[in-house]
């Protein structure tokens, strides 16, 4: 996946929790990125007709756009349901954010078959959590009040 990809999932995904257009700063801030960075991307969004950015309203996806979008959503759920599952990785979703840049679809399949994907991938994805909801991920112990 590339970064174009990383910003479509997250357009993607704000869109959805916003009801609407995704707003600039709310693309930037999820990506960790200058709002000036989000625009340049979403420009070249716009040149690919993957999005449509309105002035001052937002930015929505293209149905193209939507299309690659949960693609590139579907790999990172299996990235993180790899690493949590299979490999049992404690810090897995900063791990998958960085790995869903350089897994290539073929690695994606490869791995699908490891994990038995759910049917609902990718709206199996929570965005409250940043993580794929099939997770088999105990919740960690909680520590005594020291007094």
């Amino acid at each position: 996946m590339n970064t174009a990809d990383q910003y479509l999932k997250t357009i993607y995904v704000v869109q959805d929790s916003e009801d609407g257009p995704a707003s600039t700063g709310s693309i930037a801030d999820a990506l960790g990125v200058s709002p000036a960075s989000a625009n340049e991307m979403i420009g070249k969004l716009e040149e690919r007709g993957l999005a449509e950015h309105e002035k001052y309203k937002g930015v929505k996806l293209t149905d193209d756009g939507i299309v690659r979008a949960r693609d590139a959503l579907q790999t990172y759920c299996i990235i993180e349901r790899f690493l949590a599952n299979v490999l049992a990785v404690e810090d897995f979703q900063a791990e998958a954010r960085e790995l869903e840049a350089v897994i290539d679809d073929t690695v994606a399949e490869r791995l699908d078959t490891i994990i038995d994907r759910q049917p609902e991938c990718p709206d199996c994805f929570d965005p409250e959590s940043d993580a794929c909801a099939c997770l088999e991920v105990a919740a960690a112990p909680v520590e005594p009040e020291q007094q």
